[in-house]
């Protein structure tokens, strides 16, 4: 362990720190990433071409000759004149009467739409498959707006590699934000079909775990997802919740688990329980079970491309600056971050804050 220095700190020599470096934990240290100026400007985005995209051949309307056919074969009403017998009692001609059908009938439930955004449909729609039989699923749907197959293939190889890179772009911002707060509890809700539609359950917990983040200081990460089976919605989340907070106590009772195929023992909070159903709070007591929690997220933010949910207070990074002597050594793609020492000073602006612990990183400026 390195002897902390810090007993008088003064103020910082330009050349003796790395200002307003951007610190995250990687679970194990603390590394640093030093501020630079970017030197060019954001690219405009490519403006996308937009598709029309036909329904299902199996869910296309009838056509205009089929559906003339079905009128001319509707028996008339009892008591209605046929057209020749209108012709006998009024000596007029009856009027051609409009069609209450759409000019084109073909044209209905088709859809404009960029050939993107129609992939990312599709990609959402074949998640549960393996991969290489989503990517032949793919190519087979979206064929028919290319030119040729090279041009199809490559389009839906490089939106893969776009998900692919997205995906661990979003399993990095994951872990830095958890590994960056402290949680106490793993906690599901059950969607309840007797106290809600799915969109009001999602609607309505949405809103309440936002209410308890402002109010009471609750921060949570977590995931939608759907059970295998029964593609039941649940929501899985890591929380911290202080202590004084709950809003009731929490009930212990012996409930079946559908996934291990035997009894467990859950923990549910009355107050959820009434409001959205069936619900379990689960303690994390050490790092094995913040692991295991951490991974159960992580699989279905791969398995089904979900978006994980954030509350406020969750920054990737805080600000601080670093002086040389608290760099081990230089690391990353061509040197360009810095491993920290396990007990390094933060500072900020020239102020020495305190070496690095849970109470000054609350201190320091934050980042995403």
């Amino acid at each position: 362990m390195k002897e902390l220095k810090y007993h008088l700190p003064e103020p910082l020599k330009v050349g003796d720190f790395y200002p307003e470096c951007k610190v995250y934990s990687d679970g194990s240290h603390f590394i640093a990433i030093p501020h630079t100026e970017k030197p060019y400007k954001p690219r405009p985005k490519k403006k996308e071409e937009i598709i029309t995209v036909k329904p299902p051949s199996d869910n296309k309307p009838p056509a205009e000759e089929e559906i003339a056919l079905q009128k001319e074969s509707v028996p008339p009403i009892d008591g209605a004149l046929l057209p020749l017998e209108k012709i006998a009692v009024t000596g007029e001609l009856p009027k051609e009467e409009e069609s209450e059908q759409p000019a084109n009938i073909l044209e209905l439930n088709e859809r404009r739409m960029t050939k993107k955004e129609l992939f990312n449909e599709l990609y959402q729609e074949y998640a549960f498959l393996k991969k290489r039989e989503k990517k032949v699923k793919l190519i087979a749907a979206l064929r028919p707006y290319f030119k040729n197959d090279d041009a199809v293939k490559f389009f839906v190889e490089s939106n893969l590699e776009r998900k692919q890179r997205n995906l661990i772009a979003r399993r990095i911002r994951l872990t830095r934000k958890i590994n960056l707060h402290e949680f106490n509890f793993f906690v599901t809700f059950t969607y309840s079909d007797k106290l809600h539609t799915e969109e009001s359950f999602k609607k309505g917990l949405k809103s309440t775990l936002k209410n308890f983040s402002t109010r009471k200081g609750w921060r949570y990460v977590g995931v939608w997802e759907r059970s295998p089976e029964k593609h039941r919605l649940h929501f899985h989340g890591l929380f911290y919740i202080p202590e004084g907070t709950m809003p009731s106590e929490l009930d212990e009772r012996e409930d079946y688990s559908f996934a291990t195929h035997r009894r467990q023992t859950i923990h549910e909070c009355t107050y959820f329980a009434y409001r959205f159903g069936r619900n379990d709070f689960e303690a994390i007591t050490d790092t094995q079970k913040l692991g295991n929690a951490v991974a159960y997220i992580m699989k279905y933010l791969e398995k089904t491309g979900e978006k994980i949910v954030y509350s406020k207070g969750l920054p990737q990074y805080f600000i601080s600056d670093i002086i040389e002597d608290d760099v081990v050594t230089t690391m990353g793609l061509e040197d360009k971050k810095l491993l920290l020492f396990d007990d390094f000073g933060c500072w900020d602006e020239g102020e020495y804050i305190g070496a690095v612990s849970k109470d000054v990183i609350e201190r320091m400026r934050k980042a995403n």
